[in-house]
């Protein structure tokens, strides 16, 4: 069981690392919003035909609707606001944003209805890891070198935003169990983003003669081990693993993608980018082992469950 855990951790570790340099050669020459689209319709119909062939019941109306606002938030928002953003953004700068999404899941959870105070510990690592955001925005820089586009970052904000209120959404949310709620949820977004690409025009300038190798060849990444590799073994750990280490692929994940941006795609890393990706992800990791402390059972509980 170890074995198999620490395979699945690498995969997702590598699989979701990557895909933000896969997006960046994606978009190069198709659009944003309909390359998406594309991404997950295939994946979600791929799942939600397997999962009926291994006779999972059809999602019922209430949880197509729940499956809906999922995928509305998650895939058009998050993933809509990632794609066309790393049409000006690097993308090992785009895993940084993306990376502080438990930023903004502390923030939204502590305000929402029946939200709770999560502690000072968490409340500092939030503070800090905002602080790596604007220091990786670096707002006061514009027109020079290292400078980012303010739309793009706006955008990567939007979409932090958008992913974690569908992934506290979805927490409650009377979803299909199993693969089956992710195969609902893709299509639903996949639908989102075809219907978003077509109001924006993107089908005027989906050119298919255009269309380079390194795009088709990243749209298939995206859909076979970005869509599907990736959240079979991600739903998988959460079953079989611990959650504070399923947790880790979300400190990896920027390292990876920083590492394959710069090495495949020569995109810079400077010294603002290695500061900020150190206070973004030592502030996520001091969130995360702060919730792992405040819900771990004090001694006495832990030797009761024991020898019980």
């Amino acid at each position: 069981m170890k074995a198999k855990i620490w395979v699945a951790l690498i995969a997702i570790y590598i699989v979701w690392g990557s895909t933000y340099l896969a997006i960046r050669f994606v978009v190069e020459t198709i659009p944003p919003f309909l390359s998406a689209s594309f991404r997950f319709l295939i994946a979600g119909l791929i799942l939600f035909l397997w999962q009926r062939a291994q006779g999972a019941p059809t999602p019922t109306r209430i949880q197509w609707r729940s499956a809906a606002v999922v995928g509305l938030f998650m895939l058009l928002g998050g993933n809509g606001g990632v794609v066309w953003a790393e049409q000006m953004i690097p993308s090992g700068i785009t895993s940084l944003f993306i990376g502080s999404m438990p930023l903004w899941m502390v923030l939204l959870d502590s305000i929402r209805p029946g939200g709770k105070n999560p502690g000072w510990l968490v409340w500092a690592g939030a503070v800090i890891g905002f602080g790596g955001i604007i220091l990786l925005a670096a707002p006061w820089q514009t027109g020079g070198a290292g400078s980012l586009d303010p739309l793009g970052v706006g955008l990567l904000l939007f979409a932090s935003l958008a992913w974690s209120i569908g992934s506290l959404y979805s927490r409650n949310a009377p979803l299909p169990k199993g693969l089956m709620a992710t195969g609902a949820e893709m299509l639903t977004g996949g639908l989102g983003l075809l219907i978003a690409g077509t109001l924006t025009g993107e089908w005027s300038r989906l050119n298919l003669a255009a269309i380079t190798p390194n795009s088709l060849w990243g749209l298939a990444y995206l859909i076979t081990f970005g869509s599907l590799v990736g959240f079979v073994a991600y739903t998988w750990l959460l079953r079989n693993a611990p959650t504070p280490l399923v947790a880790t692929y979300a400190y990896v994940n920027p390292l990876v993608a920083i590492f394959l941006g710069n090495l495949l795609a020569q995109e810079p890393v400077t010294p603002r980018v290695l500061i900020s990706a150190a206070i973004i992800i030592g502030a996520v990791i001091l969130i995360n082992l702060a919730k792992s402390a405040a819900i771990k059972p004090p001694q006495s509980a832990q030797a009761s469950i024991q020898t019980d």
